[in-house]
Formats: structure tokens, C-alpha cells, sequence
């Protein structure tokens, strides 16, 4: 098998990444410097944290414009896409210790 050199242009993923999770449910945290996003899988009465992204304000704006972009790319094949009802009670957090 031949070598591949390593290309500084070529994304690298973990031999031990799990793969992908399932989120419907989002919080959104800030400081001056950064946002924390936090993805959840919220199936009733219960959820968990997904992932985490911790992101400046300046990448931020891209990840948005490049999800509406993605959106609206999506829409205009597959048709428009109804915004997802919001919870109807408030979602709490506990640490397992």
C-alpha cells in the first residue's frame, strides 16, 4: 500500500471518532469572545448532551451563513421545511456524579 503524505489542505479524523449523534435540542451560551453551543438528544422525560462547540463570534457567523446557504440549497429540492415546534416545558439540566 502506498504512503499518502500528509496534505495541510486534507481533513484528518480520528481512528477513534464514534461517528455521528442524533441532536433536537440546542443551547446557546456567550461571552465577548466565544459561543458555546450544546447539542442535546431530548427524548421525554429525559436527554443528554451530544456535543459540545465552543466557536468565536467570527466563525459563528460563517457556520450561520453556511448552514442557511445549505438550507435553502435543501428547500429547493426537496421543497420548504417547517420549523420544528419548541418544547413545551422547560428542559433542565443535572451532573451524574
Amino acid at each position: 500500500m502506498e504512503k499518502q503524505e500528509n496534505n495541510p489542505n486534507q481533513i484528518q479524523i480520528r481512528d477513534n471518532f464514534a461517528g455521528a449523534e442524533y441532536t433536537n435540542a440546542m443551547t446557546v451560551g456567550h461571552t465577548k469572545e466565544e459561543f458555546l453551543l450544546t447539542f442535546l438528544n431530548v427524548v421525554a422525560p429525559a436527554g443528554r448532551v451530544v456535543g459540545k462547540v465552543i466557536t468565536s463570534p467570527g466563525h459563528l457567523k460563517r457556520i450561520i451563513r453556511a448552514l442557511d446557504e445549505n438550507l435553502k440549497k435543501y428547500e429547493k429540492t426537496f421543497g420548504p421545511v417547517e420549523e420544528a415546534e419548541s418544547p413545551k416545558q422547560e428542559i433542565g439540566f443535572q451532573s451524574k456524579d
